[in-house]
């Protein structure tokens, strides 16, 4: 979801106001995605890098999420969906860290889109964080080297029963995956948006499926897989 303070910065608005026009936009796709019958939708809300921007910036981002937790988790749990988060708990403000289990505790037992929020990520972070719950195993005595496989990777991660993506949009026209879900996207289709998050509605959403739908997926094979 990129291109907030970019959108702010075009209409000499400060860019908080980027972040809280990103906010609608987020809520648009979450319609956009129940209304479309998409499944899973993340995210990514808030990336381990994003600790590095000014401290007022920060604080901003957070209190928006405070407020969209607080105004809108009662919406999505009528609406069926679920809530998930992926990402480093440990370190978290206190009143962050209860509203994530807030959200995730209320919907658990939903069964309509699962909203996956990607916050404190970072997708080479979740890979170490991984191998070192293997390397424990290992040390443990659970496992052994020869157990190490792809699928046992997929399960120490943060998304272990949630399905690797099929489609990637980024906004703001950056071609780049910026650490997100690095493992998860390895045959995920890609589609780059040249508008900016804060301009993303249903339409953008009902652009980026269509171009999904138009390619063959191969995953490194020589003709399309059936049903994909």
């Amino acid at each position: 979801m990129d291109g907030n303070g970019r959108w702010a910065a075009a209409r000499g608005l400060p860019r908080l106001e980027g972040h809280r026009r990103g906010m609608e936009a987020l809520r648009r796709a979450v319609k956009a995605a129940y209304e479309l019958g998409v499944r899973y939708l993340t995210l990514y809300s808030f990336s381990a890098e994003n600790w590095s921007r000014p401290a007022e910036e920060v604080s901003d981002l957070l209190n928006l999420l405070r407020i969209f937790i607080r105004r809108d988790l009662s919406e999505l749990h009528r609406e069926n969906v679920r809530v998930r988060v992926i990402g480093e708990r440990a370190g978290l403000p206190r009143d962050i860290a209860a509203l994530l289990v807030e959200a995730e505790t209320l919907t658990m037992a939903n069964t309509g889109l699962t909203l996956v929020v990607a916050f404190n990520y970072g997708g080479r972070q979740e890979i170490v964080s991984a191998v070192r719950r293997i390397v424990e195993a290992a040390q443990a005595g659970k496992i052994t080297a020869q157990d190490v496989d792809a699928a046992l990777v997929a399960d120490h991660l943060d998304t272990a029963d949630i399905p690797d993506p099929d489609l990637v949009i980024r906004t703001s026209g950056e071609l780049r995956l910026s650490n997100f879900l690095l493992w998860q996207s390895a045959y995920a289709e890609f589609v780059f948006l040249p508008l900016h998050w804060p301009d993303f509605d249903r339409s953008a959403f009902e652009e980026a499926i269509a171009s999904f739908r138009a390619r063959q997926r191969r995953y490194g094979g020589l003709t399309a897989r059936a049903g994909a």
